[in-house]
């Protein structure tokens, strides 16, 4: 490794620029699916009529002197083209220039979606993604070596997503502290997964023992990250086996993915070598001088940028999820500051005339014998709205006209959810109930077939219709 690239990270790079690029084309994927039914023209929170009303969005967006849903597909369209040229290591394969340029204009393609996406896109994986492909710009190619400068930073993002967590959970809840919150957790979740009841029911002491090992992994081991070789390496190991528990135990979109793809940023291959794994081909040594100039720059910038982030991670009053300038970088990550005890759940019915039948969503759970399913990587952005929705959060300005699609039968919307109980026809009235929800127990789903057991609570929305 000389002063500013090094030829032991090609595995880092090889997994970062793909991996990262996966995830975009999974985003843009989401994008073209829902956004037009979320958010277009008719969508339920028009971004027409959002970018009439605001005088300045949260950051830069394509979209801003006009928006139609013909242009959003084009955009999603091109950044999964992108995305998949990444994949495929054709910008890599030419000079530096090239996979910056890809990244830069993935990253600019997606901002432009997110800073019109108003909640639907209030993520904080958005920020990661944003973040990520902003510092994967500057990874270089095969003709250069791995710039040293990136990989740090990414690995200063990697300690802001964990520690920042970490620290969020210390200061919040108090099941954190005393080892109680996986209790709940697995049950209250946004959205289970199909492994998610039997996480559920493992004993107490285990899931204490669970917590600790949270706690050990994003207090304790971000710091590690920068230490030099095999150390690095074997922090990142941790980072990885933990991510891998949360993908087992829960669908968080591409949180969980983004994380594992960027603790790569502190493999070595001298470290993979070392325990008999043969990593890939080196890149060329040399970096054009230009290119160092570049990230020179970026990393000055990235160096000023990080001050407000440090400062809340240091905050008793520390933000969640937040961007601190408009071009969404160098932000301030977390989740699960406090954690909910019981599960409320919103079901949406119609009318026929005879009964009140049930319309079915992809993620949440609804039919107490429905398994829940796995969707990670991949967001479905209605499904967790309801969540929130449950919560007692503001939603009603998107929830009603929700409903409202559904009593005319809008396929758009219904392409949203998984069962249309009237097979594209429109029920006569329209009505929301919260059910409280809760897992069975073993011998309850022995009995039953049923993995949730579950109890009216009263109404949402009275009935109405045309």
């Amino acid at each position: 490794m000389d002063w500013f690239g090094t030829t032991d990270y090609e595995l880092a790079r090889f997994v970062l620029q793909r991996g990262i690029a996966a995830v975009y084309v999974i985003a843009f994927l989401s994008a073209l699916l829902q956004f037009p039914a979320l958010l277009g023209e008719r969508g339920l929170l028009p971004a027409p009529r959002y970018l009439a009303r605001v005088t300045r969005t949260p950051g830069p967006t394509l979209f801003r002197w006009r928006y139609s849903d013909g242009l959003l597909r084009a955009v999603a369209f091109l950044g999964m083209a992108l995305g998949l040229s990444v994949v495929l290591g054709l910008p890599q394969s030419g000079p530096p220039w090239l996979p910056l340029l890809v990244f830069l204009a993935l990253w600019l393609l997606y901002m432009s979606i997110v800073n019109i996406g108003q909640v639907f896109y209030g993520f904080g994986w958005e920020i990661l993604l944003l973040e990520a492909g902003f510092l994967a710009a500057f990874l270089g190619s095969d003709q250069s070596a791995t710039p040293v400068i990136t990989l740090f930073l990414f690995r200063w993002l990697v300690f802001r997503l964990e520690f920042g967590a970490g620290m969020i959970k210390m200061r919040g809840d108090a099941v954190w502290r005393d080892l109680t919150a996986l209790y709940y957790h697995h049950e209250t979740q946004p959205m289970p997964n199909p492994l998610s009841w039997f996480f559920h029911h493992l004993p107490k002491p285990l899931h204490k023992v669970e917590v600790l090992g949270n706690h050990f992994a994003q207090l304790v081991v971000p710091f590690f990250l920068f230490a030099p070789q095999p150390v690095a390496s074997a922090a990142a190991a941790v980072v990885l086996a933990t991510q891998l528990w949360l993908v087992l135990s829960g669908n968080f979109a591409w949180l969980n993915t983004i994380t594992l793809v960027l603790a790569f940023s502190a493999v070595g291959d001298s470290a993979l070598a070392g325990l008999g794994v043969t990593a890939f081909g080196h890149g060329a040594p040399g970096t054009p001088a230009w290119f160092a100039a570049v990230v020179l720059a970026m990393g000055l910038l990235m160096l000023v940028l990080s001050w407000w982030p440090l400062k809340n991670l240091l905050s008793r009053n520390q933000a969640m999820n937040a961007s601190f300038n408009r071009w969404r970088l160098a932000n301030a990550y977390g989740a699960f500051g406090s954690i909910t005890r019981d599960r409320l759940e919103v079901v949406v019915e119609g009318w026929d005339g005879v009964a009140w039948r049930e319309y079915g969503f992809r993620g949440k759970p609804g039919d107490p014998a429905r398994m829940p399913r796995q969707w990670a990587p991949y967001h479905l952005r209605l499904d967790w709205m309801m969540w929130f929705l449950a919560l007692g959060q503001p939603g009603m300005n998107w929830f009603i006209p929700f409903l409202q699609r559904l009593l005319a039968a809008d396929r758009a919307t219904l392409k949203l959810l998984r069962e249309d109980p009237f097979g594209g026809s429109p029920p006569l009235e329209i009505r929301a109930r919260v059910f409280a929800y809760r897992y069975t127990t073993w011998r309850e789903w022995r009995a039953t077939g049923l993995w949730w057991a579950r109890e009216p609570l009263g109404m949402l929305v009275p009935p109405f219709g045309d």
